[in-house]
């Protein structure tokens, strides 16, 4: 037999199991993205509120579901860049986040390192730890 609190659960879970789910396809993983998105929109970064451990919940299946199927790229810093540079659809001229074309196109080449900000910068446009700039 259930205890109480797990009989409460199960009356409301055909309401709430497409939210809260292991993501198996990017339809599934693109709503729950959305989602979490609202949810962060209202909780913030209030850890008292009561959707609080609903969005941590939410993140965790995400990032279970991005660790799988998005791995980050391992090597060097410059082949990371150029990667995700592909990956996104982004162009020499689309990375602010290092300078002007010409610094960037000097990043690519080796030439040039990456400075602090500009991989503090990289990190946040790609959603990535800042070690793979590094």
């Amino acid at each position: 037999m259930l205890s109480a609190e797990l009989e409460k659960v199960v009356g409301v879970w055909p309401l709430i199991s497409n939210i809260v789910m292991v993501p198996r396809t990017e339809e599934e993983y693109d709503r729950m993205v959305a989602l979490l998105d609202e949810l962060i929109d209202e909780v913030g970064e209030d850890e008292k509120h009561p959707w609080a451990s609903l969005m941590d919940t939410l993140g965790t299946l995400i990032e279970a579901y991005e660790d799988k199927h998005f791995p980050e790229p391992v090597g060097d810093p410059i082949s990371s860049l150029a990667f995700f540079m592909e990956e996104h659809g982004v162009s020499q001229d689309e990375l602010p986040e290092i300078g002007s074309q010409t610094e960037v196109a000097e990043v690519l080449s080796r030439k040039r390192e990456l400075n602090i900000p500009q991989i503090r910068s990289l990190s946040k446009r790609f959603n990535v730890s800042p070690e793979i700039f590094l």
